[in-house]
């Protein structure tokens, strides 16, 4: 669980940084590049398809993990819109509450 704590705080530094960059370089508008991307059915758009569609599982594990209960609806959609800087965080968390049991991790506490 160690590695993957340490590999979850490089993903969001670095993710954060980049972010802050771009952000900086071309501004915040994200949702109209990303869906006008898709809009353009080009490569770009095939991608961000691909990517919303993890995003979607992403969201779905996190809130099952949490038994769909309104927290875990409210960490789904933080999942979906955060992407891998939310993602990134939540692993680090559970990772350490799970205390190196990767059944817990994966499952939630209460399926264990």
């Amino acid at each position: 669980m160690t590695a993957l704590r340490i590999f979850s705080a490089v993903i969001f530094v670095a993710i954060s940084g980049y972010t802050a960059i771009v952000g900086e370089n071309h501004g915040y508008g994200l949702f109209t590049v990303f869906f006008g991307d898709m809009a353009a059915m080009g490569w770009p758009g095939q991608f961000n398809l691909d990517f919303m569609f993890m995003l979607a599982l992403s969201a779905l594990w996190v809130s099952w993990r949490h038994q769909f209960s309104g927290v875990g609806l409210l960490l789904g959609l933080l999942a979906f819109v955060g992407g891998a800087s939310f993602l990134s965080i939540y692993l680090f968390i559970v990772a350490g509450q799970s205390n190196g049991n990767a059944k817990e991790l994966l499952l939630g506490r209460a399926r264990v």
